[in-house]
C-alpha cells in the first residue's frame, strides 16, 4: 500500500511539473560505493549541468522514491553528498545493478533533471550457510564416484564479491565437485572416492569452506557430517561347526536339546537374526525338531522311534534380517535312543541314462512312484528335490512324478549327479523318506585340444642322425571317449623356405617329433613351425601350438691358420738376429674356427726338436718368443711345429711349420718379409780382406733381398688360390678379410703385436651355444655371420 501512495506521489509530481513548468530534462550518472562515510561527494550538479548559480538559482533540491533521504545537495554549490548509511544489499538485494534515482529540480528557472546512482558493491559481507552442520547419510555399499549435493552457501555481496569457490577439509574418502553456472552461482557436490565401511568408521566429519572471490577473501563454513549406513556385509557365525545331543525315545513334545549361539558384526536390522532349519538332503528337521527362531533353542517336535532313525543330522542355519539376508549354517547331531514307524517308499524308472550333456530343457530323465503302506491322509504323499541341481519334478498323477533336465549341463564340470528327493507323508507326525537318483551325463565334443604352452622350443644337436626323435608333443582334451582322442598334424607356412615337411615329421597318434634330415649349425641354426593337434568328435576340434627348433653347435670344425702362414706341408720361414734377447718376437700365428662358443676356442701349442728349449709360444695369442739368449751351440737353422687346436669334445686341430733362421746382426732383418739366412765367411783381420768381406756381404744381401721379394709376391699368390675356400683378401689399410660359406670374418692388424687380445662373443642363440673366436696379440678380429634377431655381441 505504501508503494502504491509513493508512485501516486511520483506520478502527480510529474504530471504537475510537466503541466505548470516549462523546464529543461536531462539526466546524469554517478557511482559510489555502498557504505561511504557520511557527506561522501558523489558529484556537483552545477558543473555537470552547467547552471549558473550568480543568476540566483533558486529551489535547487533533489527527490527520490525511497524511504530514506540517503543523499542530499548543498543548494549553493549544487554538490550531491551522502546524507543516510547506504547498504546496497538492503536496497537491492539479488539484484545485480543497483541504481538508486533522484531527481533535482529548480524553482527559478524552471527545471527537472533526473540523476542516476550506482551503488558499488564492496565486500562486506561473509558466505554463510543456512545450517551449521549438515547430515548426509551414505550407505557403505556407495560406489565410487558417486556424488550427493551439498548445501549452497549465500552471500548478500554481488559479482566477484559472492562466493566463487568451495573447499574440504583434507580427507581419504571424499573431495568436491564443483561447478560453476557461468559466473551467477557456483555449486558444490560431495564425490565418494574411496569405499566406505561401517565398521571401520561410522561417522566421518568434514568441513566444507565457502570462498568470495575478493581480494582479501571472505569465507563462510559449514560442518559436514556423513554418517556411514550399515549394510548387510557381514555374515553370521556359529560359535561351534558341530553340536551334539542326545533324546531318548519317550521324550515328551518340548524337551530341550540345546540351544544355538552365534554373532553378526552388523548392527540394527543387519545384526539381528534368525535361526532355523536348513534343507537337508535326507530328510526334514521340521518334521521331528523345531527350532526357536529368536534364541536358537532346538526342541522335540515330534515323535521319536528309535527303529526308523537311530540319529539325526540337522543342518541348521542362522539368517540375519538385512537385505539382502545373510546366513551361516552348522551341523547338529542328535542321538536318539529306540525309535518307531512306517515311511513312504520311492520307486525309480530311469528313461534316459546317460543324459547328453546338451540336452534341451524339459527332458525326462527318469519316473518316480511314491507309495506309502499307510492309508487316508497318512498315506499321501509329497515329493521335492533336496539342494541345488538342474533337474526339476513334475508331477503327472497323485503319486507319480517326472524328473526333468532344469538347467544346462556341463560333463566337464559335473559328469555325474546323484539327486536326492524326499518323500514325506501327511501324517502327524509326518513321516517321510529319500531317495536318491544317479544321473550320468554323456560327452558331446565342445572341448578343443589344449597344449600346456603356447610355444614350445627344442635344442637339438648339429649332425644328429635322421629319425631321431626330438620331442613328444602332449596335449589334453576335456571330452571323454572319441572326443578326446587327439591326432597330430604339421601345418605349412609360407614363412619357411624349404616346405617344413621336409625337415621334421610328427607321428598323428603319439605327437613325436622326427627328423627327416640331418641339421648344420654352421648353415642353419633355427627354425620355426607349427602343429595341430584335433581331436576325433563330430565336427572335430583343433588347436595350433608353434615349435621353435635351436640347433646346437657340434666341434665339427677344425681351426683355420690364416696367412701369411700357410698350414703343414708348406715352408713357412722367420729370422731373428743371434744377439735377440730372451722374450724376442718371432711370430704370431693366427687362426680361426667355423664353429662357435668353446669349439672356436682356440689355444696354440709349439713342438719343437728333442733338447732344445729355445722357443716358447703363447697358449692363448699364439705368439712365439725366445725363452733364452743364443748361444754358440744352437743351431742356425730351427723348424717350428705350431699346433693350433679348439677346445671342443672331441678337439680338433690344424698345425703350421715355421723355420726360424739365425742371423748375426739385426741389420740383416726386415721384419715385414721373410728371409734366407746369409752365412758369413771368416776373414783376417787385414783391412783388404775385411773390405772385400764387407762389399760381398752386401752385394749378397741385395741379391737376397731380390729373390725373397719375388718369392714373397709368388707365395702370396698360391697361398690366395690355395685359400679360395675359405678366402683372405688382403686390404690396402693393411687389414684382411676371411671368408666361409655364409660366414665372413675381417682381420685388422695393427702395427703393435704387444696389444691385448680381443675376442669376439655373440651372445648365444640358444643360450646354451656361444660363438667365440680368438685372435692373438694386440690385432683386431670381427666375425660377421646370420645370427637370430635376438644376437648380440660382446667384445672382451
Amino acid at each position: 500500500m505504501r508503494d502504491l501512495e509513493q508512485w501516486m506521489y511520483l506520478w502527480t509530481l510529474c504530471f504537475t511539473l510537466l503541466c505548470l513548468w516549462k523546464g529543461s530534462s536531462a539526466q546524469i550518472s554517478y557511482s559510489i560505493l555502498e557504505e561511504s562515510e557520511k557527506g561522501t561527494v558523489v558529484g556537483n550538479i552545477t558543473k555537470d549541468l552547467k547552471l549558473n548559480l550568480q543568476q540566483k538559482t533558486t529551489g535547487l533540491r533533489i527527490t527520490s522514491a525511497q524511504d530514506k533521504q540517503y543523499l542530499d545537495i548543498n543548494r549553493k554549490s549544487g554538490i550531491i553528498f551522502v546524507n543516510e548509511r547506504i547498504d546496497r544489499e538492503e536496497l537491492c538485494l539479488d539484484v545485480v545493478k543497483c541504481v538508486l534515482n533522484i531527481e533535482a529540480i529548480v524553482d527559478d528557472p524552471h527545471g527537472l533533471y533526473r540523476i542516476e546512482v550506482v551503488i558499488i558493491d564492496v565486500n562486506d559481507n561473509f558466505p554463510n550457510f543456512k545450517q551449521e552442520i549438515y547430515t548426509i547419510n551414505m550407505s557403505e555399499y556407495s560406489y565410487v564416484g558417486e556424488k550427493r549435493p551439498l548445501p549452497v552457501a549465500h552471500d548478500a555481496d554481488e559479482g566477484s564479491n559472492s562466493v566463487r569457490k568451495y573447499t574440504l577439509s583434507p580427507n581419504e574418502y571424499f573431495t568436491l565437485d564443483v561447478q560453476d553456472a557461468g559466473g551467477h552461482s557456483v555449486t558444490a557436490e560431495l564425490v565418494l572416492q574411496k569405499t566406505l565401511d561401517r565398521e571401520k568408521q561410522s561417522v566421518i566429519d568434514l568441513t566444507m569452506s565457502a570462498i568470495d572471490g575478493a581480494k582479501p577473501a571472505k569465507t563462510g563454513t559449514v560442518q559436514l557430517k556423513v554418517n556411514v549406513l550399515d549394510v548387510n556385509d557381514n555374515s553370521p557365525l556359529f560359535s561351534k561347526s558341530l553340536y551334539k545331543a542326545q533324546v531318548v525315545e519317550n521324550a515328551v513334545m518340548g524337551t530341550a536339546l540345546l540351544t544355538l549361539t552365534a554373532t553378526d558384526l552388523d548392527e540394527g536390522v543387519n545384526g539381528q537374526l534368525v535361526y532355523s532349519f536348513a534343507e537337508s538332503g535326507r530328510y526334514n528337521p521340521d518334521e521331528r525338531f523345531m527350532i526357536n527362531s529368536n534364541t536358537g533353542e532346538i526342541t522335540v517336535k515330534g515323535n521319536i522311534d528309535y527303529e526308523e532313525k537311530q540319529a539325526y543330522e540337522i543342518r541348521v542355519q542362522v539368517q540375519d534380517k538385512g537385505v539382502p539376508p545373510r546366513l551361516a549354517q552348522g551341523k547338529v547331531l542328535v542321538e536318539v535312543i529306540d525309535l518307531n514307524d512306517n515311511a513312504p517308499y520311492i520307486s525309480v524308472t530311469s528313461i534316459m541314462s546317460p543324459v547328453k550333456e546338451d540336452a534341451v530343457i524339459g527332458t525326462a530323465v527318469a519316473m518316480i512312484t511314491i507309495t506309502d503302506r499307510d492309508g487316508g491322509k497318512n498315506g499321501m504323499t509329497d515329493c521335492k528335490i533336496v539342494g541345488s541341481a538342474p533337474f526339476k519334478l513334475n508331477r503327472n498323477y497323485k503319486n507319480y512324478y517326472s524328473l526333468l533336465v532344469d538347467g544346462p549341463l556341463d560333463r566337464e564340470t559335473v559328469s555325474e549327479y546323484n539327486i536326492s528327493i524326499t518323500a514325506a507323508d501327511e501324517g502327524t507326525p509326518s513321516l517321510s523318506s529319500a531317495s536318491v537318483i544317479h544321473v550320468e551325463v554323456a560327452d558331446v565334443n565342445d572341448n578343443a585340444p589344449h597344449f600346456q604352452e603356447p610355444v614350445i622350443n627344442i635344442y637339438v644337436k648339429e649332425n644328429s642322425q635322421i629319425g631321431s626323435i626330438i620331442y613328444t608333443l602332449t596335449s589334453s582334451d576335456l571330452d571323454s571317449t572319441e572326443n578326446a582322442r587327439i591326432s597330430y598334424s604339421l601345418l605349412n607356412s609360407d614363412k619357411n623356405i624349404v616346405p617344413i615337411s621336409s625337415v621334421v615329421n610328427v607321428n598323428s597318434d603319439t605327437g613325436e617329433i622326427v627328423t627327416l634330415q640331418t641339421f648344420n649349425f654352421e648353415e642353419l641354426k633355427t627354425f620355426q613351425f607349427k602343429v595341430q593337434a584335433t581331436d576325433s568328435g563330430v565336427p572335430p576340434l583343433s588347436s595350433n601350438v608353434t615349435v621353435n627348433v635351436f640347433i646346437l653347435d657340434e666341434n665339427d670344425n677344425s681351426p683355420t691358420i690364416l696367412a701369411p702362414y700357410s698350414e703343414h706341408g708348406s715352408v713357412n720361414s722367420e729370422s731373428i738376429p743371434y744377439s735377440a734377447e730372451a722374450g724376442y718376437f718371432v711370430a704370431k700365428i693366427r687362426a680361426v674356427d667355423a664353429d662357435s662358443g668353446y669349439n672356436a676356442l682356440l689355444s696354440y701349442h709349439l713342438s719343437e726338436p728333442k733338447g732344445n728349449n729355445l722357443f716358447r709360444i703363447g697358449t692363448s695369442t699364439g705368439e712365439i718368443r725366445t725363452k733364452r739368449r743364443m748361444s754358440d751351440n744352437d743351431l742356425k737353422t730351427h723348424p717350428l711345429v705350431v699346433q693350433v687346436c679348439d677346445n671342443g669334445e672331441p678337439s680338433l686341430s690344424a698345425s703350421v711349420t715355421i723355420d726360424v733362421v739365425v742371423v748375426e746382426s739385426t741389420a740383416d732383418i726386415q721384419t715385414q718379409f721373410r728371409h734366407v739366412p746369409i752365412k758369413e765367411d771368416s776373414f783376417s783381420d787385414l783391412n783388404l780382406y775385411l773390405l772385400i768381406a764387407i762389399v760381398a756381404v752386401s752385394v749378397i744381401f741385395l741379391l737376397s733381398l731380390i729373390t725373397l721379394i719375388a718369392v714373397r709376391c709368388h707365395r702370396t699368390e698360391s697361398s690366395l688360390s690355395r685359400y679360395s675356400a675359405p678366402m683372405i683378401t688382403t686390404h690396402p689399410d693393411g687389414s684382411w678379410s676371411y671368408s666361409k660359406s655364409t660366414q665372413q670374418y675381417d682381420v685388422c692388424f695393427s702395427s703393435d703385436t704387444l696389444k691385448s687380445d680381443v675376442v669376439v662373443f655373440p651372445a648365444p642363440f640358444p643360450p646354451v651355444d656361444a660363438e667365440l673366436i680368438s685372435i692373438n696379440g694386440g690385432d683386431t678380429f670381427t666375425r660377421t655371420q646370420t645370427l637370430p634377431s635376438t644376437d648380440k655381441v660382446r667384445v672382451y
